[in-house]
Parts: C-alpha cells; structure tokens; sequence
C-alpha cells in the first residue's frame, strides 16, 4: 500500500473564556465511513459523546467541527472552546484497518496550538504513527491549547490529512495499544469521563460507567500550581469501588481556604497547595496518584533539589503528614510543557488538602560550653556545642561564633538529616568588656575580657558608709601632732555647748507659756 492522504476540515474557533466541558466515551465501528487508501482505512465519528465533534460532509468525507457551526451539535448554548485555556477532546473520530497486513497510521497537521492525540499521546507525523493489526481501530481526539489566543479566533490550520503506509515486518512488535492499567468500565470498556477547566488553576473531573475495582485516569493537563512552574498534570485513582466519582482540585501557591500554612517537624519550606474535593466514600477509591512537574529552572531559583521535593498532606486533626513521594521519568508528559521539566509521583490513601514543598536542612545548636568565661585581650576563648540537622535533607553549613554580634570564629559542619556533631569553636576579643557569646544567633554564654591585675588593684572594698580607708600614721606625724590634755576644755566646742542650753531654757519657756494659755 503506498502512502495515503486525504486532505480534511478542521474547525475549531475560539470564544471568550468561560466553564469548557467535553466527555469522552467508548468508540465502537459501525456505519457509514470515510474510506482512504483504496478503501483499507475507515474513517467515522466515534460512537461516544465526543462523536458529535465530527461528521461525514455531503462528500462522505470526515469534517472536525467543535464550534456552533456543527450540525450536530443540539445544544443552543454551545459556541466552542475556550480562549486561553488548554484541554483535551477524547475519542473524535475512528480509524480503522481492513487491510490484510500491518499498517501505520499519522496524521499530517502543521500547527501546534492543535495535536491530534490517541490514548493521550501524539500521532502527528511519521515518528508517532500508530501501527494497526488487520480490522485494529484507533481513536483519535484533540489536544489544545489557546493561551495567548483571542475570542472570536480561528484555532490551527483548517486542514489536516489522515497518511498511512505498510509496515514491515521487522517494525510491528505489539501492535495492540497499551491501556497502562487506566481502563474498566460496567461494560468493558473504558469509563465516561468529563474534564471542566473553570480557570487555569482549577479542575472538575468526572467519571461514570466505572467498572468495579478498576482504575480511571484524569489529565489535569498542567493545572497551574505556582503559574506554569509547577503544574498539576494528572490524578489517578486505583481501586474504584463505585459507579461514579467526581473529583475537583483547586491549586494555589498560598494556602487554600480548605486548609492552613504547612508545619512539620522538619521545616519543609512550601512551594504550592492543592485541593482535593470528592464525593466517594473513602473505601470506595484504594488510592489516588497525583502526578505534578517542576521547571527545573524554578526549582534551581529556589534552591530545591528534585529529590528534596515531596508531598504532605493535612490531617483532619489539623497536622501534615508526608506521602510517598518520587522523581520519574513519567512518560505520561502533559502535551505542551517543555521536555526538560522534573516530574513527580506520589501516592495517597486519603484525600483532602495538600502542600508541595522542599525539605532543606536546619541545624539546631543545644548543649553549649564557654572556656574559660574571662580572659585577657587577644587570649583565644573555646565554644563547643552540639549541632543538629533537624531538616529533613542533608547539608553543608558554615556556623559561626559571635561576640555582640560580630563574628569572631567559624566551622563549617556536614549533617545528613537527624545526623548530629560536636564542634569547637575558637575566637579571639581584643577590647576589655564583658561580651554575650552565640552561635548562629544562638546565645551560648557570657565572656568577660579584662586585665587581671588592673582588676585586682581596682577592687578593693570601701569603708562602710563609703568612707574612705584608714590610714596608718607613722612615729613622726604623731611628734608634730598637738598633744590634748584629758582635763583642758575647747572653747569652740564650750560656745557651742552653752548655744544648745540657752534654746533649750527658751524652748521650755515657750512650751509653758502656750500650756497656760
């Protein structure tokens, strides 16, 4: 079989942004069809709720219309997709092989703002084809995005081409697509699921017709988290145990409303929260995956390594617990992130609000010892302290001994997390004072720097009173001293003695003379 095309419509004209829902659903071949490549391929809309998104035009050829000009879209209200908004249209339309051998399958569409996807990957161009076994089918859908683009727009090329050509032998290995575990519903086949974008950082996801104990998948297709330096991209969820689930997930770089500001014990620094919101008891899903990136360049800004980066999530009592948490090589990429970008996996039983962060070291100081407490000016004094790494990453940090602040000695400690060390610190004060020593701002003692004998000579205790001390007299001062006579009597000290006698007599008249009155 040679290379096949056929040139078709696509239509996808923008509107203002608003609430954009698509369903997806189970294709089944029946019906008229497109045929190509001398009738080996079949092309129809796919018999689901996303079918209604193309037709056969009066040339029996397949038309992609998502927009009011669709005929077969009923409903008054629709107009079309979303300005500045990005999703997915699952399962559009069907290819099917009826050829004898093994065919691959692409298609031909020169804009990206547009990608033909199947099982939520590419197959644009000859590097992705799809190859198809005799009477094989894929369904194919549509990934968009239109950030950037206005109302009233037309999105992507009109026309795109369906291309097909022989498989060798050597280039079929498994040519039955890959399901990856996301698949299950009542009656075989895959669930109904519906994705609504209200805003970039917001999603509602849900699914119907789930088979018991399957699995379903939800692409959030990077819900911003912290804008698009870290995105939600999927959630799955293992084990479902009812008919129907609907989930919301609202991200944000601060705390959401739902919840309060991280803490745990190791400090991990935030980087985004996300809400989770269900209406499914909590036996009825095993456990959900949420799938989150990173621009690498967003994560070296901040300092955070990728294996530093985790998962917590808060409790009904209030405190965040850590969930198991993974670099991948996720194959599962959101269509339109760049390729170097840092992917995550991490699992949880429970759900409710959740907080990406980072952990980082921190080292706590405890049981520190000053010697000696007084020195000289220049005479070195010894801080050993025990340091503890209570982050939850190892580390490298230099501690530094201070004097009033200024730092006088330092020592750089490597921890691992939990690790802890004693170190000894040495440093030197030239100025007499009395100084408060710390580490890393974490006071350790008093140092008192001083000349000892300056101090000695300087302390003697005065008299009591404050009286100035006693002073000795020698043989010569007491010869030159006056000599007093025990029997002589002073003449000052006799004025003064009948001053005193003569106030007292007045003061007795006095008394008695207002006694009289």
């Amino acid at each position: 079989m040679s290379t096949a095309r056929r040139t078709l419509t696509l239509i996808l004209l923008l509107v203002a942004a608003g609430s954009l829902i698509f369903t997806t659903g189970a294709a089944v071949v029946d019906g008229p069809a497109d045929t190509i490549a001398d009738g080996d391929l079949a092309v129809q809309p796919a018999d689901g709720p996303n079918g209604q998104y193309a037709y056969l035009n009066d040339d029996d050829e397949i038309t992609v219309d998502v927009s009011a000009s669709n005929p077969n879209i009923q409903d008054p209200s629709f107009e079309s997709v979303n300005a500045g908004a990005t999703g997915t249209i699952d399962e559009v339309f069907t290819i099917t092989y009826m050829g004898e051998q093994f065919t691959r399958v692409w298609i031909a569409h020169p804009n990206e703002s547009v990608t033909f996807v199947a099982d939520g990957e590419s197959i644009e161009g000859n590097e992705s084809s799809v190859t198809l076994a005799p009477n094989e089918t894929v369904t194919v859908g549509l990934a968009f995005n239109t950030r950037g683009a206005t109302a009233g727009a037309r999105l992507g090329a009109d026309e795109f081409s369906i291309e097909a050509e022989l498989a060798e032998p050597e280039d079929v290995a498994d040519p039955s697509p890959a399901t990856d575990g996301f698949a299950g519903g009542t009656d075989g086949s895959d669930p109904s699921r519906t994705v609504t974008y209200p805003s970039e950082t917001s999603r509602e996801f849900r699914a119907t017709d789930v088979a018991r104990g399957s699995s379903v998948r939800f692409e959030a297709d990077g819900m911003y988290l912290v804008g698009g330096n870290v995105t939600l991209d999927w959630l799955d969820l293992s084990g479902v145990r009812t008919e129907s689930v609907d989930v919301n997930a609202v991200g944000s770089p601060n705390p959401v409303a739902s919840g309060s500001a991280l803490a745990a014990p190791t400090s991990p620094r935030p980087i985004s929260y996300l809400a989770v919101d269900h209406d499914f008891a909590p036996y009825e899903v095993d456990e959900m995956t949420i799938r989150f990136s990173a621009d690498r360049n967003y994560l070296n800004a901040i300092g955070a390594e990728p294996e530093a980066v985790t998962l917590y999530r808060q409790t009904d009592a209030g405190e965040w617990a850590e969930k198991p948490t993974a670099v991948v090589d996720d194959p599962t990429r959101t269509r339109g992130l760049p390729e170097d970008r840092v992917h995550f996996r991490a699992t949880t039983t429970e759900f409710s609000t959740f907080a990406v962060a980072a952990h980082a070291p921190r080292f706590d100081v405890t049981d520190a010892t000053v010697t000696p407490g007084a020195t000289e000016p220049g005479e070195a004094v010894t801080v050993r302290a025990t340091v503890r790494n209570g982050g939850g990453a190892a580390g490298e940090r230099a501690v530094t001994l201070t004097a009033d602040g200024d730092p006088i000695g330092n020592e750089t400690v490597a921890l691992a997390p939990n690790e802890t060390a004693t170190v000894a610190l040495r440093g030197t004060v030239e100025t007499v004072g009395t100084y408060e020593l710390a580490l890393d701002g974490t006071p350790v003692g008093t140092l008192t720097v001083g000349d000892a004998r300056e101090s000695a000579a300087g302390s003697g205790s005065p008299q009591a009173g404050g009286s100035a001390p006693t002073t000795e007299l020698g043989d010569d001062a007491e010869r030159d001293a006056p000599t007093e006579e025990p029997s002589g009597v002073d003449l000052v000290g006799l004025g003064g003695l009948l001053a005193a006698l003569l106030l007292a007599v007045i003061g007795l008249a006095l008394f008695r003379r207002v006694s009289r009155s």
